[in-house]
């Protein structure tokens, strides 16, 4: 036993000067950060390069021989990332809140918890903050593998000059949660329309004579939950841990590997290439015998994979509609920037939402 003890006395002895270091690294890599800052203020360069990030990630995973996990590896590096940003200028960035919801996970998966995020009820709120320039970014809800579409968000792109800097895909995961963590104690259970939908064949087999109430958010739900001991909220654990809840059932969705696609909004200019990148654009067709197919063929003749087509109503028009598209590509590579061009010239209305780098 004592030759255990002194072996793991000497194996601990490393690790601290290992830990000593990585602290001396970090230090010097904050100051080579620091003196990017600098170069990019004089030059008026974006702070937050999402392609740059990606480039770090993909070089370090590649690198990386184990055992230390890739994942994890990411993780690490997000939130040195963001410590570092927080130190070139402070980011802030406005969601669709309040705390604890999917999409504020979301913000801290892509920006670590350096930055500064401020919550807004409303998605049309998220734009705005941002197109006043009282935030550099904003995060949104786009769709859900179960759900679909999050039609506000595209709604807001027609009339919005904001550009899509990134994307965030998240595992959704959903808990039954009240103060007592008690099934007994739910009178009523409340959460967002888009979650409900998502556990309504559960709530259907084990509180079908439970009322269910619509909340405005995930989060907004636990939040009241924390105050009436007989409602109980469907949302995420962090919302327990945030509101003083217990969680009565995990997992509580339908569907299993249940993602929401998130956006990341700003005015910044377009990310570079990446070679793992994604195009957004929408369009609305002239009302006339094949129009659709013919803006679509600009795609089909040069290969391009389509990821993405959805249809919303014109507002200004009856029966007329505006088709949002997601492609695999960079809008500067020749194939993606021809068919754009041709969709241009066919469409009644078109717009580029942005290149930008996919999401892990």
């Amino acid at each position: 036993m004592a030759k255990n003890g002194k072996k793991i006395e000497e194996l601990r002895n490393k690790i601290d000067a290992i830990d000593l270091k990585i602290l001396k690294l970090l230090n010097e890599r904050t100051g080579h950060v620091l003196e990017v800052g600098t170069t990019k203020r004089k030059d008026n360069t974006e702070f937050y390069q999402p392609d740059r990030e990606r480039e770090i990630y993909e070089r370090l995973t590649t690198e990386n021989t184990g055992p230390f996990p890739d994942h994890a590896l990411k993780s690490v590096f997000r939130e040195i990332i963001s410590a570092s940003l927080s130190l070139e200028s402070p980011l802030k960035v406005a969601y669709l809140g309040p705390p604890a919801t999917f999409t504020h996970q979301a913000c801290m998966e892509q920006f670590g918890l350096s930055g500064e995020f401020v919550p807004r009820s409303e998605i049309e709120e998220v734009f705005d903050e941002v197109e006043r320039g009282r935030t550099e970014f904003g995060v949104v809800p786009i769709e859900n593998t179960a759900e679909g579409v999050v039609s506000h968000t595209l709604d807001m792109f027609v009339t919005s000059e904001l550009k899509i800097c990134a994307e965030v895909m998240l595992e959704v995961s959903l808990a039954l949660m009240n103060k007592s963590g008690k099934m007994k104690d739910v009178d009523r259970v409340s959460s967002h329309p888009h979650a409900l939908a998502q556990c309504d064949k559960w709530l259907k087999e084990k509180l079908p004579k439970v009322p269910v109430v619509d909340a405005a958010s995930t989060a907004a739900a636990a939040q009241a939950a924390s105050v009436d001991p007989r409602t109980a909220a469907i949302a995420s654990e962090a919302a327990a841990t945030l509101y003083d809840l217990r969680v009565v059932e995990k997992k509580v969705e339908d569907q299993p590997h249940n993602f929401t696609r998130f956006l990341v909004i700003g005015k910044g200019k377009e990310p570079k290439k990446t070679g793992r990148d994604k195009t957004s654009a929408m369009f609305a067709t002239k009302d006339t015998p094949g129009a659709l197919y013919a803006m679509l063929k600009p795609f089909a003749s040069r290969g391009i994979n389509l990821t993405k087509i959805e249809s919303r109503p014109l507002r200004s028009k009856a029966w007329e509609y505006i088709f949002f598209l997601d492609m695999d590509g960079h809008v500067s590579e020749d194939p993606i920037k021809e068919a754009l061009g041709e969709l241009e010239k066919l469409g009644s209305f078109f717009k580029l939402l942005g290149s930008y780098p996919k999401s892990n």
